[in-house]
């Protein structure tokens, strides 16, 4: 005669327990639509107060292509998107205008590529000071973000 073995019941509340772990740690990974969002950002300071800051950031797409058309701060009078470029060994930047944020994709703005220009900064602004960015895109999301400041010359920071 076959002899059955029943689990003790504080076995089978582990296993069940482990069981329910594990469906939530699965259900965790799904990791649902893509969201408009803007990270790892900063504002690297002027090397002298009259210098303009600059400011770099990722963004990721969200489920329907959008476009950057602004970014704005209560620290400065004037922000500007730019292009750095390089050309006969010549670097140069050039204004840009919207920025296209495909939906799903990601858009660095980092050293030696795109990148945010902070002109006529408050003084008052010194390396360590958080800074609220606003994003504005072309599907009227605005996306506040603060961004920790920097020395001229100093390590971008560690994401």
């Amino acid at each position: 005669m076959a002899r059955q073995v029943v689990p003790k019941a504080g076995v089978r509340r582990l296993r069940n327990r482990l069981v329910l772990i594990a469906a939530l740690a699965l259900g965790a990974c799904g990791s649902g639509p893509p969201k408009l969002s803007v990270e790892k950002g900063y504002i690297r300071l002027g090397a002298a107060p009259r210098l303009p800051a600059v400011a770099y950031f990722t963004i990721h797409g969200g489920t329907a292509d959008t476009a950057l058309i602004a970014v704005s701060s209560e620290v400065s009078i004037k922000n500007e998107l730019h292009q750095s470029m390089q050309s006969g060994g010549m670097a140069s930047m050039k204004p840009l205008g919207d920025v296209p944020i495909p939906a799903g994709a990601t858009v660095a703005f980092a050293p030696g590529g795109k990148h945010l220009m902070l002109f006529d900064m408050n003084p008052g602004i010194k390396p360590g000071r958080v800074v609220t960015l606003t994003f504005t895109f072309a599907n009227n999301q605005r996306i506040l973000f603060d961004a920790p400041t920097i020395a001229a010359g100093a390590p971008a920071p560690a994401f």
